[in-house]
């Protein structure tokens, strides 16, 4: 079997899309599946990231050769706004266009439940849930860096923490206020952090955050992050899964998230804290509250093992297996 693995645009595409297509290769590396990264039709399935409009154009051209065409659906008009500066202005025409897109594959892959039931509203094209998985191999001794990344900024235990770039819609302005409101407690948020990229509100948050909150732009391993970190705080509004926070429970971080549908796999006080504020409760109150059951190391201990142990199912070999049964299913048709 040769799969065509097209990942469009990779060299303007980064964070948990470009996380996830790594992840796709390694598997495919051990799954021993022959693989180009080119578009091809001599190839037995065509499998896109992106559906772009070149990967729009092979996908027609296969499905008439009778190649079948396997989707990714990383990408929603839901997921996309409150992005980065103008993506609001785009969300609205993107989902006619995604609609028309993913409507030329003949299996899409969705990362979670919430994922699968979104596009189910976009099309009928089948859909497979397949998570983006967590490639703990890639964390591997992120505790040797905890001393260098918190005396490089200067960090002190607890610190909330967060990873990823830094974007609206994971609740940018609720990780800012939650800082404000815990002075005496350290956060940080790792990841990219171009402000010629946000919007006017998006700067105004990251220009006038507390001094205990730090945004540490681009690190160049992130296993420092991890390493600094004692919990990770994810007030996202909408996510299609996560590889961030999936990459924090396998390093056995305690993990407070936004109660949002995405994370129902998730079990509040068993692996994880999920906050849902009351109708008219401000957002910082709640998760600061959640913040709060988390100053204390016995604790944090006993949840992070809980969720290391629940994050299990998605390392790399379970989805490297589910990719394969795609593969085979696709192809038998």
């Amino acid at each position: 079997m040769l799969v065509s693995h097209y990942f469009e645009l990779a060299e303007h595409v980064t964070g948990g899309i470009s996380e996830s297509v790594a992840h796709q290769r390694k598997m495919l590396d051990r799954l021993d599946v022959s693989y180009t990264t080119r578009p091809t039709l001599d190839a037995d399935v065509m499998h896109f990231n992106l559906m772009g409009p070149r990967s729009v154009w092979y996908a027609k051209r296969a499905r008439s050769k009778g190649i079948p065409v396997v989707a990714n659906t990383h990408v929603t008009a839901e997921d996309f706004g409150d992005s980065f500066r103008f993506t609001n202005a785009l969300a609205r025409p993107l989902k006619p266009y995604l609609r028309w897109a993913y409507g030329h594959a003949d299996a899409l892959v969705c990362p979670s439940a919430y994922n699968q039931d979104l596009i189910d509203t976009y099309t009928d094209v089948p859909t497979t849930v397949v998570s983006n998985g967590v490639d703990t191999e890639k964390l591997e001794g992120f505790e040797s860096l905890e001393a260098e990344y918190r005396e490089r900024y200067d960090l002190s235990e607890p610190t909330v923490f967060l990873v990823g770039h830094v974007i609206k819609r994971k609740g940018l302005e609720t990780f800012v206020e939650l800082a404000r409101a815990r002075p005496e407690i350290d956060f940080a948020w790792f990841g990219p952090l171009d402000l010629s990229l946000k919007g006017r509100e998006t700067t105004a948050l990251i220009e006038n955050a507390p001094e205990n909150c730090t945004f540490t732009g681009f690190v160049d391993d992130i296993r420092g992050a991890f390493a600094a970190g004692d919990v990770f705080c994810f007030p996202t509004h909408e996510e299609n899964e996560g590889i961030a926070l999936l990459e924090a429970m396998a390093a056995g971080k305690p993990v407070v998230v936004r109660d949002i549908e995405t994370f129902s796999w998730l079990a509040d006080g068993e692996d994880s804290l999920k906050v849902s504020p009351d109708p008219g409760e401000p957002d910082v109150e709640a998760f600061a509250a959640a913040i709060d059951d988390l100053t204390d190391a016995s604790r944090r201990e006993t949840l992070g093992e809980a969720a290391a142990a629940r994050v299990e199912p998605f390392s790399l070999a379970p989805v490297a297996d589910s990719y394969r049964a795609l593969y085979d299913e696709v192809t038998a048709e």
